[in-house]
């Protein structure tokens, strides 16, 4: 079912809809936009949308410009935080962002960002990140092949820690949702590294640079597993991976996928239900509990460059009907934003 689609004024690249009661249905979408010329910018944007699956509704209630953005991500939910959103930019900057809504009593009529806080990472390109289960510190993945880790105070951002280990751009920097003090990362080198931080300096918890014949474009830990991690490659597979044996995938495919998996996000609610951004074959939804990985369904809407897709959240009314099964997907070069509900019968 079809919701709604917004063409926006720069190439879309990130999706994410807010996890915290009260803005489930608030949907932020990032943009990069190379302005070429004698002398090239990089500009880029943060749209929120009011998406509801009850009404089919897709409404743009808010932007802010910015630098051109590679990645955005909300903060995880717990302590009574209040809704934050983190860019990673190519002007080397991490930046938090406050959210400010507005409604008539009925719905959301206004939305606004406000930069909270922001740290010059470095002079090259900040390309991905990831906040710690605890929200308190934020990783970043830099294409000179650094990771940069900061942590978040009521007022600014530190850098605590930077190291180099990877030999080109690094488009994947992930913690681990059960063990904070671990942290994924992926390169356009093929690597996937682990990294213990506890000590205050960086420690290789293990190395594989054998296992994706491309380069790693995201690293996501399955939050309903603690051994089960999937990583999406250039190389078009969607791998199924065991932290405790992290020599070579469980389980990989390519079934279907055709594309390089740019994105990877989990079902809020169903194990092992993932959502695919493939590049230059659309969107898939795939079944990863089983022997071998599944897909039970395709979206094709899309003209171009598949690069960002998430799920709203559930709230308590819409558990178990297909409403709350709400997606969001973006693609890049069409500039097109596009909300709906997947034609699977999809429950817990």
């Amino acid at each position: 079912m079809e919701l709604g689609q917004y063409f926006l004024d720069g190439n879309p690249d990130a999706v994410e809809f807010c996890p915290h009661d009260g803005f489930l249905n608030i949907l932020a979408v990032s943009t990069y936009t190379l302005q070429e010329g004698d002398q090239p910018s990089r500009l880029g944007s943060i749209s929120l949308f009011d998406v509801n699956g009850s009404s089919c509704s897709l409404d743009r209630i808010g932007s802010v410009e910015t630098a051109g953005i590679f990645d955005i991500k909300w903060n995880p939910v717990g302590g009574g935080a209040s809704p934050l959103l983190a860019q990673a930019d190519a002007d080397g900057c991490l930046r938090i962002h406050g959210l400010e809504c507005s409604s008539n009593g009925t719905s959301l009529t206004g939305a606004l960002l406000k930069e909270s806080c922001g740290i010059h990472i470095s002079s090259s390109m900040c390309l991905c990140l990831d906040w710690n289960p605890s929200a308190m510190s934020l990783a970043v993945g830099l294409s000179d092949g650094s990771v940069s880790v900061a942590s978040l105070t009521e007022s600014e951002l530190i850098e605590d820690q930077q190291w180099k280990d990877h030999d080109f751009e690094v488009w994947a920097a992930s913690f681990d949702t059960h063990q904070q003090s671990i942290l994924y990362t992926g390169s356009d080198d093929c690597k996937f590294l682990g990294w213990d931080l506890r000590d205050g300096s960086p420690m290789p918890a293990f190395k594989n640079s054998k296992s994706h014949k491309m380069g790693i474009c995201c690293i996501v830990k399955n939050p309903n597993d603690p051994y089960s991690l999937l990583t999406g490659s250039y190389d078009e597979h969607l791998r199924v991976w065991d932290v405790r044996s992290i020599s070579k995938p469980v389980n990989e495919t390519s079934i279907g996928l055709g594309g390089g998996v740019w994105r990877i996000k989990y079902h809020p609610v169903i194990s092992g239900l993932v959502l695919a951004a493939c590049m230059h074959n659309g969107f898939a939804i795939v079944k990863t509990t089983g022997e071998i990985p599944e897909v039970i369904e395709t979206y094709d809407k899309h003209g171009s460059l598949a690069y960002g897709a998430d799920w709203r959240r559930h709230s308590s009314d819409e558990e178990g009907k297909r409403e709350g099964n709400v997606v969001a997907t973006c693609s890049f070069y069409d500039r097109l934003v596009r909300a709906w509900i997947p034609e699977s019968d999809i429950h817990a």
